[in-house]
């Protein structure tokens, strides 16, 4: 390692080299209070989904904003900002980072790629309703609010068939929606 030059050095001094530690006899225990062993994650309502390399879906949902079909009232960052919930819920249920099949799964299930005129009247309230005002910070509750509207066993099909089946009746790929509480 280079030192500075008023420090004294000899030129014939050795250069130190790297060494490992001693070897440890006892295999490593998890028994740091952090750890989480025994039972896993902790998974519950409103707790987020774990994931390898999940501000991936950052990069990946700028490529998703000049698709968006959103009618008056609704905004591009709050679209955004909700559906990365289910993309990376989806994700993690695969155990690997997001990729832009998770994005286009989520905004296909709210309809958002999808022409407005064609969808229920029904379908367009509930997402004014649920989107409104996610991309705050101060609205954590409700972008988990809407990823917990969509239920595991519909983010484990293929990307084409939760499309299709939100296509066909979006209320097949949505639980009901409870408000979250305060």
């Amino acid at each position: 390692m280079a030192a500075p030059e008023y420090v004294p050095q000899s030129p014939t001094d050795n250069a130190r080299a790297y060494s490992s530690p001693p070897r440890r006899p006892e295999s490593w225990v998890a028994d740091r209070p952090g750890e989480v062993v025994s039972s896993g994650q902790p998974r519950s309502l409103r707790l987020g989904n774990q994931g390898p390399d999940q501000g991936y879906v950052l990069r990946l949902a700028g490529h998703f904003a000049d698709r968006l079909r959103l009618v008056e009232g609704e905004h591009r960052d709050d679209v955004i900002a909700g559906c990365i919930g289910v993309a990376l819920k989806r994700a993690s249920l695969f155990g690997r980072a997001p990729v832009a099949h998770d994005l286009e799964a989520a905004f296909g299930i709210f309809g958002f790629l999808d022409d407005p005129a064609r969808l229920d009247p029904e379908l367009l309230g509930l997402r004014q309703r649920m989107f409104a005002v996610v991309a705050n910070p101060h609205h954590y509750r409700e972008q988990r609010a809407i990823a917990d509207a969509v239920p595991e066993d519909v983010l484990r099909l293929p990307q084409a068939r939760i499309l299709e089946q939100a296509r066909a009746d979006w209320r097949r790929v949505l639980s009901p929606v409870s408000p979250p509480r305060s």
